[in-house]
């Protein structure tokens, strides 16, 4: 196993009115990892959660803008350490995961995802449209990218220090954690899935996921993108859609009849194909552009690499 005696860790809880569970997380992950800083990110909770887990001996800071998010583009921003652990502050992931998750940032990877998928999820989650969701969220994103990651949208990870200073965070809300694999898989960063135990909230902790609004937002965000990362496929597909469909019954006709009734419509199809063929060669352009984008985080990435090891 790499050596961590040296190596500083940040365990990063980002957190709204979680005073039921917020004391027994931070004392697992001390427990788990003695000499990791433990934060925990106030997002504008009504209850205890901030004065709990102060008394826990974490570092409490409050992050005013509402959603996770921008919490964890906070968090980001704010710490420095070599290996940062993420989860959520509602005891549902297990904490003595976390060592080896960090020893496996350690032997080089960028990401380490917690796998819920593989393991109790299904049978914890009590909330079938949210295991359909992710069913659909994996299916989308593992068939655009040729991936096979199985669990998208976990909330425990494990990063190195150039990937959080590297990951431009975008998304406001709970749609962070498909956004953060969206960005590993179109860069290709190195990913290691680590099946873990998921349990579902304990009783009298409530969940703050609307299975529908949040659900929408993960769609859209996927939806954004696809458009952004792939826009080749995305525009030049829109482009062929637009031309066969349109121009497919002024071609039936034709090909029956050998004669064209439906001048009016004829136009119309002509010129959506045009506009089709505007659109696939925006999509060129595009996928150069985001190829080019590509490079240079590429570039960046080993810029802060190199800075790192310079400390």
């Amino acid at each position: 196993m790499p050596d961590n005696s040296n190596v500083s860790v940040a365990v990063l809880l980002p957190c709204y009115n979680e005073e039921v569970t917020i004391g027994k997380v931070v004392r697992d992950f001390k427990a788990a990892l003695p000499n990791a800083d433990i934060y925990v990110y106030d997002n504008n909770s009504t209850d205890r959660t901030a004065e709990i887990a102060t008394s826990e001996g974490a570092i409490v800071r409050k992050e005013p803008r509402q959603g996770k998010g921008n919490v964890i583009r906070a968090m980001f921003e704010d710490i420095d350490a070599d290996v940062y652990v993420m989860a959520d502050g509602d005891d549902t992931y297990p904490a003595d995961a976390a060592p080896a998750m960090v020893d496996k940032v350690l032997e080089g990877y960028d990401m380490v995802i917690g796998d819920r998928l593989s393991s109790t999820y299904f049978q914890e989650n009590k909330r079938p449209f949210h295991n359909f969701g992710n069913r659909l969220v994996r299916g989308s994103i593992n068939g655009l990218f040729h991936a096979n990651v199985t669990d998208i949208m976990t909330g425990y990870r494990a990063f190195s220090f150039t990937f959080v200073k590297t990951y431009p965070v975008l998304s406001h809300g709970f749609e962070v954690e498909t956004e953060m694999t969206i960005h590993s898989l179109n860069n290709n960063l190195r990913l290691f899935e680590m099946p873990i135990q998921y349990r579902d909230r304990p009783e009298g902790s409530v969940s703050k996921l609307d299975t529908v609004g949040d659900g929408i937002k993960v769609m859209s965000t996927i939806f954004r993108m696809i458009r952004e990362y792939k826009p080749l496929p995305f525009f030049g597909g829109l482009g062929a859609i637009i031309g066969i469909i349109l121009c497919g019954s002024v071609t039936v006709d034709f090909w029956h009849t050998g004669m064209v009734a439906r001048f009016p419509t004829l136009i119309g199809a002509v010129m959506l194909v045009i506009a089709g063929i505007l659109l696939f060669i925006a999509g060129i352009i595009l996928d150069v552009m985001a190829k080019n984008d590509r490079k240079a985080f590429i570039i960046d990435a080993n810029q802060f690499a190199m800075m790192r090891r310079k400390k």
